[in-house]
């Protein structure tokens, strides 16, 4: 079985979870939402969603591109086989323990579901640390923030601590931010300046050294404002800058000229959508015009679920051997997972009621949907033979 071509890369089987998982959990959320069942335990519906957006789907996801990445981008060893059928049965213990912990012992659902992470980690860092660029090395803390952020989770839902608990999802949510603006930083411009000289419109913006610092500095000034609890006028400027620093980063990479190539398109809206976010974040906190919880939302749902269903698609088309050409459906995807944004945005903004929050929510589960239609079969056969390499 170790032997299939669902184990030789880590986005086959993280890819494939991740999605199935996306729709099983809206339903399992919306129902509980709109009353029609309840869900095992006493923790409060939005601990529940929160977790398992942040450690059971994105976690999935995250660990499928990252593990994917890395021997291409840093040069380390890919993890498959016996190593990553170890990963995903992790994952899959995690999932169950969580779902299952009214009945367990209590403290054994939080030793299953953290140990994703630090075995990740444990399999990274020597590797990482060989590496040539020292900047992979980053990986490393964020990995063991989220680690942190699981842990702090169970131990505010063992001590009744609600408070605590809702700490630990924002802990993680800010380390998914920092992954996403580092990574994201290294492959929106790169393969948009492919892109423009494939079609003759030019090539790569110069890289920023000076500019790449601000913005991450920013990012965890933010951060370390949100999940410290200081001022309202401290965590809201720092947004500002986010908004203010990463809108300019992204406005240099000029994606507006590859806007008709979809798989470019979405990576740059999710940027988009981030700028959207801080800047929401900033309205929030220094002017109190939104509601404080529209600048998640306008993260997890518009830029996070644009990027992520982007570099699927890249990835499950490149690295099984197809050429980079977007199915129509993929297409569609893109569009529902674009509405769902704006939906939940509104929502939240102008208050829409439940209604309005659930089409959201299938639209974001549809998405997903579409992409297991589309690339279900091919992550658990064998590659095609290699397509063209990118320019």
């Amino acid at each position: 079985m170790i032997s299939s071509p669902l184990w030789a890369s880590a986005f086959r089987p993280f890819y494939f979870l991740g999605a199935l998982y996306a729709p099983l959990l809206v339903a399992a959320w919306l129902g509980a939402l709109l009353g029609l069942w309840g869900l095992p335990g006493e923790v409060p519906l939005k601990l529940q969603h929160g977790h398992e957006f942040i450690f059971g789907f994105a976690a999935a996801i995250i660990t499928g591109i990252v593990l994917t990445a890395l021997p291409s981008w840093a040069g380390t060893e890919e993890i498959r086989g016996g190593r990553l059928a170890l990963l995903v049965a992790l994952w899959l213990a995690g999932r169950i323990a969580f779902w299952a912990a009214p009945w367990l012992p209590t403290q054994l659902p939080a030793l299953i579901d953290c140990l994703l992470f630090p075995v990740v980690f444990l399999m990274l860092a020597p590797q990482l640390l060989g590496a040539r660029n020292r900047l992979y090395l980053l990986l490393l803390p964020i990995l063991a923030a989220l680690f942190a952020a699981n842990l702090l989770y169970y131990r505010g839902i063992a001590s009744a601590n609600l408070a605590q608990a809702l700490l630990a999802l924002r802990l993680a949510i800010h380390a998914i931010i920092v992954l996403y603006v580092l990574k994201g930083g290294v492959l929106a411009p790169i393969f948009t300046g492919n892109a423009l000289r494939e079609k003759g419109r030019g090539g790569q913006v110069p890289f920023d050294m000076k500019l790449e610092t601000a913005c991450l500095v920013a990012v965890l000034l933010l951060a370390g404002c949100d999940v410290g609890a200081a001022p309202r006028a401290w965590t809201g400027a720092s947004a500002l800058a986010c908004a203010l620093l990463l809108g300019w980063r992204t406005a240099r990479w000029q994606g507006w000229r590859v806007a008709d190539v979809p798989l470019l398109l979405v990576m740059h809206l999710g940027f988009a959508w981030l700028v959207i976010a801080f800047a929401l974040k900033a309205a929030a906190d220094l002017t109190g015009i939104v509601a404080e919880a529209a600048w998640l939302h306008a993260f997890t749902v518009g830029s996070l679920g644009l990027m992520m269903l982007g570099l699927m698609t890249r990835v499950s088309l490149r690295h099984t051997g197809r050429p980079l050409v977007v199915p129509r459906a993929m297409l569609v995807a893109y569009a529902l997972m674009f509405g769902a944004a704006l939906l939940r945005l509104a929502a939240g903004v102008h208050g829409l009621g439940n209604a309005v929050i659930g089409a959201s929510a299938l639209l974001w589960a549809a998405s997903f949907v579409l992409y297991l239609a589309c690339f279900g079969a091919a992550l658990v056969a064998p590659s095609l033979p290699r397509a063209a390499p990118d320019p």
